[in-house]
């Protein structure tokens, strides 16, 4: 579904992703871990639309979207629930909800279809739907994040941190709904510096460092790569 060939990202001077080449397959939950300024999230931007590409291409189902503008993107099936939540603070949980169907806003019947959805999905939201985003906990925020991206129905959700900032138990509830998500049959890449539980629900992983893909494999392999371990997973 996804493929990124030879992708480099830069900001002024410093090149933060280095020839990056992978793929995500329908179906698939691919995780990307790596340290802070690995250039894990510029990545998704560059997927996304929101940093243009130094060098390299990105294709969906085959076809060469690197020059395709970020609102067009989100109409060929992919979206982003950013770094930090990025929830519009001074709107309602539902508004936020509307914003994230902004491509499909002329079916109303729809809208409304997947506004329930995401309420069944994270019965908080319901509860919320009339509070101002900016007002929620953190946690609040982040299933506010994944739904608002989910609104617009993506083939392919790009997942950057969604643990970040969060309580033990609030993660341990955003990891199940990210494998509801794949038993779904939703393509998720994600991206995440908790590792033990990135890996644990991917079917396949990468590791960055430095901008550059240093290994990949299945998520159980890298769990038990000696070399993550050490570098990610806090042992030896």
């Amino acid at each position: 579904m996804l493929k990124l060939e030879s992708v480099e990202l830069s900001y002024g001077a410093i090149q933060a992703v280095k020839g990056v080449s992978l793929e995500v397959n329908a179906g698939e939950v691919v995780t990307i871990i790596g340290a802070n300024g690995a250039g894990k999230s510029t990545l998704l931007k560059g997927i996304v639309g929101l940093e243009p590409l130094a060098a390299g291409k990105v294709l969906i189902n085959g076809v060469d979207i690197t020059h395709v503008p970020p609102h067009q993107r989100v109409g060929l099936g992919v979206a982003l629930s950013p770094e930090g939540r990025g929830v519009f603070a001074d709107q309602t949980v539902y508004e936020n909800l509307l914003l994230g169907a902004y491509s499909i806003k002329e079916d109303g019947e729809r809208v409304q279809r997947l506004v329930e959805l995401e309420y069944q999905r994270f019965p908080r939201l319901r509860e919320r739907a009339h509070q101002l985003a900016g007002t929620l906990s953190g946690g609040e925020q982040q299933m506010l994040a994944i739904s608002r991206a989910l609104m617009s129905e993506p083939k392919l959700l790009l997942l950057d941190e969604p643990s970040l900032g969060l309580a033990p138990l609030i993660i341990v509830d955003i990891f199940k709904s990210i494998r509801a998500l794949r038993d779904a049959g939703l393509t998720i890449l994600l991206v995440e510096q908790m590792a033990n539980q990135a890996l644990a629900v991917a079917d396949r992983a990468y590791v960055l460092e430095t901008g550059r893909i240093i290994l990949e494999g299945t998520g159980a392999q890298l769990l038990k790569d000696p070399a993550v371990r050490a570098a990610y997973l806090g042992s030896h």
